[in-house]
């Protein structure tokens, strides 16, 4: 079903798939095989040569994968999409696609904490270099902070564990009269609660191990190519230079992404030279697991953000917690931002902190009963964990103190249960935690 026209909630459930490519089956099969056969010679070589629409090794493309590929981009309003086996490979390789081997990339430093490790330790180890800004909704400091080599800017739609939200609209326009595009990893809140390909982001990012697929049992990522910006800019020659993997046999020359693909270079040149050569793929497996929670996004998104929003306004009248972090909440500085671009909420994620530091916090994260603690986010079940001994401690001190996030910190991942049972269950657990 490609009617453009549709609504979110019918292209979650039938966007890219046709149940008469496969037998009629009604939901996307699992196919789990390595390869495809390619029927005659001729076939053969017109597929490898992209004249035909073909399936030849599951490295390159699957169709259970496709069909995942295809529906989180029509959700997104992208051209394509590239789904790789982690959200931190869908980081490596949109970072990595655009800056090879020399290149800054711009980032706010309040960003997760695996994802600033890699821009900190790793990322420089192969040419590409960093700037960070304190404010990235501030345009005098991001556009100071872009140079002649910048080659994107990196931004989280709504920081972990912080939940501070990027103005995109402010952010991309910034970027775009610099020349380079916007990178948005928008993780957290979902296509279905943010869309910032509409607010000008040029490719977005996806751990679809979290609310996309919302059931924590499958790790995967997403890029999504917004197929608006100029890749033929001379800042980007990777996308106009002649490639021999396109070689066009009958015209006898090397061509390159951008004069074959158009608008779609950038995913098709990541799939082509990323996913293929690196090979962070997806399996059909995990794909089918993420269709599956994509067809119930929309009602488990709205369960999540109402019971968040019932637990921060509980956590803001608790006596022994000091700080609250959740934008979504009324009142808060960032409201006027929020009812213009989350009208439906900024997510099910949000974090405090307690007094008495992390002795407490310890006592806290052992007395709940319903909570499970563990590292990830956007589960159906809710999920509770002191973020710089699990998911931040490669954020350096400096980073953690100005944000105000350290041993006094939780973060809630706030799922399908009845919101009476987790305020209680954090009711007990920080009442015992201050009997002494």
């Amino acid at each position: 079903m490609n009617d453009s026209n549709q609504g979110f909630d019918t292209l979650r459930i039938h966007a890219g798939y046709n149940p008469d490519d496969h037998q009629h089956s009604a939901t996307v099969p699992i196919y789990q095989n390595a390869a495809f056969t390619l029927g005659t010679a001729e076939r053969g070589r017109l597929a490898a040569l992209g004249k035909v629409p073909a399936y030849t090794y599951s490295r390159l493309m699957n169709p259970t994968v496709r069909a995942f590929e295809e529906r989180v981009a029509r959700l997104d309003g992208g051209v394509d999409a590239v789904a790789v086996a982690s959200g931190m490979a869908a980081v490596t390789y949109a970072v990595l696609s655009l800056a090879e081997g020399a290149g800054r990339i711009v980032l706010p430093h309040d960003i997760y904490g695996a994802s600033l490790d890699e821009f900190l330790t790793l990322f420089p180890k192969y040419g590409v270099d960093f700037d960070l800004v304190d404010d990235i909704n501030d345009a005098d400091e991001l556009r100071a902070a872009i140079r002649p080599d910048t080659k994107a800017v990196f931004v989280e739609s709504i920081t972990n564990p912080g939940t501070h939200v990027t103005d995109v609209d402010r952010v991309s326009a910034v970027a775009h009269d610099a020349g380079v595009p916007l990178i948005v990893d928008n993780t957290f809140p979902t296509p279905y609660l943010f869309r910032p390909i509409e607010h000008g982001a040029d490719i977005v990012l996806y751990s679809s191990t979290k609310g996309l697929n919302g059931h924590g049992n499958a790790i995967g990522g997403v890029i999504v190519d917004a197929g608006r910006f100029p890749w033929d800019s001379p800042r980007f020659p990777q996308f106009t230079e002649a490639e021999f993997t396109l070689y066009d046999e009958d015209e006898r020359r090397s061509r390159s992404f951008h004069e074959v693909y158009g608008d779609a270079a950038y995913a098709k040149r990541l799939r082509a030279k990323y996913l293929r050569l690196f090979g962070a793929v997806l399996g059909p497996q995990e794909a089918y697991l993420s269709l599956l929670g994509l067809e119930t996004i929309s009602e488990r998104l709205d369960k999540e953000v109402r019971n968040a929003t019932e637990i921060a306004r509980y956590l803001k009248t608790n006596p022994h917690v000091t700080q609250l972090f959740y934008s979504g909440l009324e009142g808060d500085a960032q409201e006027a931002l929020v009812e213009r671009d989350f009208p439906k909420g900024i997510g099910a994620i949000l974090a405090f902190n307690v007094e008495g530091g992390e002795p407490r916090v310890e006592r806290i994260i052992d007395n709940t009963r319903v909570f499970s603690y563990l590292p990830n986010v956007g589960d159906v079940r809710s999920l509770i964990v002191n973020p710089i001994r699990i998911t931040h401690r490669e954020i350096p001190f400096d980073l953690r103190e100005k944000d105000n996030i350290g041993g006094s910190t939780i973060r809630l991942s706030i799922g399908l249960e009845d919101v009476r049972d987790l305020i209680e269950d954090l009711d007990q657990a920080i009442a015992k935690a201050y009997l002494d």
